[in-house]
């Protein structure tokens, strides 16, 4: 038997899949990177992309990784998938340089490979946002441009709250707890770890403390981005909040870069780790990472995790690395003693960490100094210390100072 189907005429214009879509503004860092490089004076001083730069003005990959990747070479013997979770291997001699030897054995920690710091944060959003609580994330102002769009992608309300305080350069503590004091019990709160990007400022040890008598009293799960270990005070003290934090919060969430400390930033080797409050609790967690993480990537990219696994089982080539990493740290502490030392109204500069910083100038002058003097930094006045030669400290300082706002 034969049914009739009734049948519509198309319209005569076709309905565009793309017809909605707005256009969207450029980003503005890859615009700077851009600008920069069309700049044909010999002299320009680039301090917007986030990179480490040796004195040379070079990003160089570190001999560790060279090394580890000649192995790689030699003995590597497939190509094939690793599954969603990535390198476990990876995954579990990390795990003891961010959280410490006894915190990394911790039952109700789990972890898993991601594409970057980027990636983890990502996963992490994506998770949070499964539950059934839908919190408020609440972010610092200023803070890295990605973070929030981040977790509004991932259908997460997003709050900001004050952290720095410009005229001083340092952190603005009773202005950031007085706004998260009106948080709700479930929310979370993004925290850089160390190394504060984009201003270099970062809490003292007995702010830490405060902080966390805070989050517990109103309830509130710490979301750390640890995206510079090594490159402020060195390993173990630029990863003291983050273990401080894990010790006393039932959970946390901990997003983890080897962009910069091993210096992978196209490789994209990252972690996240969860905690959980229970046994049963982290294995849900789990199952839910993985499910999420084959929807996002399926499976992350091999070869990086796979350099800083060859490092870390390795006592030589963690050595190695160690030095190499002092090495950049040292660099970036000289370059920014140097500037406090150079002009007064920079001394707070002397005690931050990290490869960033945020200049008290105003938009004109930032344009100024990039047309009068080829001095490329982004249009916050948020500069990459580690961009600077020492040959470059001096022009550099005077060339700012007369457009300094305090």
């Amino acid at each position: 038997m034969i049914v009739a189907v009734e049948t519509r005429p198309l319209t005569s214009a076709r309905i565009p899949l793309f017809g909605t879509l707005e256009r969207q503004p450029a980003d503005a860092l890859l615009g700077l990177i851009g600008l920069c490089r069309r700049d044909p004076r010999p002299d320009k001083i680039d301090l917007g992309v986030g990179v480490y730069r040796n004195d040379a003005g070079e990003t160089p990959v570190l001999r560790a990784i060279k090394d580890a990747e000649h192995r790689l070479a030699d003995t590597q013997a497939t190509k094939a998938y690793l599954g969603a979770e990535g390198d476990a291997r990876f995954v579990e001699l990390l795990a003891p340089i961010v959280f410490g030897a006894a915190q990394a054995a911790e039952p109700c920690l789990t972890g898993v490979q991601t594409p970057g710091g980027t990636g983890a944060l990502r996963l992490g959003a994506e998770l949070v946002a499964r539950g059934s609580r839908q919190p408020t994330v609440w972010i610092g102002t200023p803070t890295w441009p990605n973070h929030a769009p981040i977790f509004r992608e991932a259908g997460l309300e997003v709050r900001a709250h004050p952290f720095f305080d410009a005229v001083t350069g340092t952190v603005d503590f009773s202005a950031m707890v007085g706004a998260l004091e009106q948080a709700t019990a479930g929310d979370v709160v993004l925290l850089h770890g160390c190394c504060h990007n984009p201003t270099g400022a970062e809490l003292t040890q007995a702010q830490w403390a405060d902080l966390i008598a805070l989050l517990t009293k109103r309830q509130l799960t710490p979301f750390i981005d640890l995206a510079y270990q090594g490159l402020g005070r060195g390993l173990d003290s630029d990863a003291a909040a983050t273990r401080a934090l894990l010790a006393a919060m039932p959970e946390a969430i901990v997003a983890y870069s080897c962009d910069k400390n091993f210096g992978l930033y196209r490789d994209r080797v990252g972690a996240l780790w969860v905690k959980a409050a229970d046994g049963a609790a982290i294995a849900a967690v789990r199952d839910n990472l993985l499910v999420l993480a084959r929807s996002l990537w399926s499976m992350p990219p091999d070869h990086g995790a796979a350099a800083v696994r060859e490092i870390l089982e390795d006592a030589a080539l963690t050595g190695l690395w160690k030095t190499e990493l002092e090495d950049m740290r040292a660099r970036i502490a000289g370059l920014r003693a140097a500037l406090a030392h150079a002009e007064p109204r920079l001394s707070a500069l002397g005690d931050q960490g990290g490869m960033f910083a945020m200049l008290p100038l105003t938009h004109e002058a930032v344009l100024e100094l990039r047309t009068d003097h080829g001095i490329y930094m982004a249009d916050s006045g948020r500069i990459n210390i580690a961009g600077l030669r020492s040959e470059t400290v001096a022009p550099f300082v005077a060339a700012i100072a007369p457009h300094l706002q305090r």
